[in-house]
């Protein structure tokens, strides 16, 4: 009997996408002879068993494209790359959401997926039916269940809430019971994506060494994440994925390497940011360069309460704290008024711990009027994968913070002030 549980051969995945013309003003002639297409074309696609594109133009997208490697039965593997590198689409194949458009995966073993806060889950169902719901969707049998039920329970912490629909339950909440439901049903594969992320950091390290626990029996984990110190502490091996590529497992600490040379360096402007114009000010640019927050513009009209704001915060958009222009004093003085200016924020490297966050860009008249809110102009997320500072692994530093602090050692008590 082989050992290896997955294998995949040539894998590729292709979705076909539609664009919408570019023209803005079309005579009515061009707009009829263009639904007369779309219909001609959508009827040869159902003839053809095809899935209906919209759009004037179609564009071949390739989320993988060559992917080749083998994991074997026991074995913890990683999926690291950046966003777009085709991660999740991988798991949708291995956990058969979605047929793959070219080559070929062979599984060998019920797989249990945890692709997205949810998964698998019915939101008109309590808690307990969900469970039952999930085991048969694994294909366990009601005796099998009841064996675990207590235990899965126990794992997620909802007793309080088990006859509840888990459509009125938290996201953690939701996490918690899927993930202990995944994990406790004894699949031959575990697949999870990062939706661990979601829950709170002592929930995570228990994930954690469940993902430890399903290993040492015997069973295969693939564990995709951003967090690098999580997939260096859980998984000897690794594949980075770039571009829909990946070429077989290798060790984490190397295919981390690969990955972080991947990641750009220099300064990255928004590009879906728009010029931006009020009575007060005008904005040419938003950028980061890595941990330094940066905005350009014109000033064309000075208030004292005039205030530029960054919120950083947790992956899931908890907020972790504001900061302003102003909290060092005014910084766009009168004098500026009709003249070009750069505000800098400096994130200090050692205040946010290993993991990704997010940053979004205020502006407003402070207890007057807002001008930018939360989301409405630009946000973006910051990839922070490890910090140089921090000597202990990834279970010894929870939380999303993590700076590096001043202690003294002193040999007697120290005297009183």
């Amino acid at each position: 009997m082989s050992d290896v549980v997955i294998r995949a051969e040539g894998l590729g995945k292709k979705y076909v996408i539609g664009h919408e013309s570019a023209e803005r003003y079309t005579a009515l002639r061009d707009v009829l002879a263009q639904q007369a297409r779309r219909l001609v074309r959508s009827a040869r696609d159902m003839a053809a068993g095809r899935a209906l594109i919209a759009g004037d133009e179609r564009e071949e997208f390739w989320a993988l494209r060559d992917v080749n490697f083998e994991i074997k039965r026991g074995e913890v593997v990683g999926i690291i790359g950046r966003n777009g590198a085709g991660k999740s689409t991988l798991l949708k194949v291995l956990s058969r959401i979605t047929e793959p458009s070219e080559g070929r995966v062979t599984i060998d073993g019920r797989v249990a997926s945890l692709l997205e806060v949810g998964t698998g889950f019915h939101p008109e169902l309590t808690g307990r039916e969900n469970i039952f719901l999930n085991g048969a969707i694994l294909g366990m049998t009601r005796a099998e269940i009841r064996r675990k039920f207590d235990e899965i329970v126990a794992f997620a912490g909802v007793e309080k809430f088990l006859d509840t629909p888990v459509k009125r339950y938290s996201s953690g909440m939701y996490v918690r019971l899927a993930f202990s439901v995944a994990a406790h049903l004894e699949p031959e594969i575990l697949v999870v994506d990062e939706v661990l992320a979601v829950g709170d950091a002592e929930f995570q390290k228990k994930c954690v060494g469940k993902m430890q626990d399903v290993a040492s029996e015997g069973r295969t984990v693939v564990f995709v994440s951003h967090n690098m110190a999580a997939v260096k502490s859980l998984c000897p091996k690794a594949m980075y994925l770039n571009g829909g590529t990946g070429q077989g497992t290798e060790e984490t600490e190397k295919a981390v390497q690969n990955y972080l040379k991947s990641i750009p360096t220099g300064p990255r402007k928004i590009e879906e940011f728009s010029r931006f114009s009020n009575d007060y000010v005008e904005l040419h640019s938003i950028e980061l360069a890595d941990d330094k927050f940066a905005v350009s513009g014109r000033l064309l009209k000075w208030h004292p309460a005039l205030t530029f704001s960054a919120i950083v915060a947790a992956n899931d958009e908890t907020e972790l704290f504001w900061t302003t222009n102003r909290d060092a004093g005014p910084t766009l003085g009168r004098d500026m008024e009709g003249e070009d200016f750069s505000l800098i924020l400096e994130i200090p490297y050692n205040l946010l711990n290993t993991g990704r966050y997010k940053l979004f860009f205020v502006l407003f008249i402070h207890n007057q009027e807002w001008i930018v809110k939360k989301g409405d102009l630009a946000h973006f997320t910051i990839e922070k994968e490890f910090n140089h500072h921090l000597v202990h692994d990834f279970s010894s530093r929870p939380g999303a913070l993590a700076p590096v602090l001043g202690w003294k050692t002193y040999r007697a008590s120290l005297p009183c002030a």
